[in-house]
């Protein structure tokens, strides 16, 4: 396994944590429970962005860029299925 398939595990793994930490912190009806899973959360997407600064700095998480013109016509479309 080379450095990119493990960071890209990593960023996987803790995209992880972070959906499970969110979920615990939403259905969490003790405030010190809660507390644990939001600082959990908290750091679980440091942790999460700094993997994917790396990631990004090596070129190894590509990020594609997108006209204008076509996140306008996606801002329209949700803000009218909104209203």
């Amino acid at each position: 396994m080379d450095d990119k398939n493990l960071m890209q595990n990593l960023l996987l793994l803790e995209k992880g944590c972070c959906d499970l930490y969110m979920h615990g912190s939403v259905e969490s009806a003790n405030p010190d429970v809660l507390n644990a899973f939001s600082s959990a959360y908290d750091d679980s997407l440091s942790m999460q962005g700094e993997i994917f600064s790396k990631m990004t700095a090596k070129g190894w998480y590509n990020i594609a860029q997108v006209e204008q013109q076509k996140v306008d016509q996606l801002r329209q479309q949700y803000s009218a299925a909104q209203s």
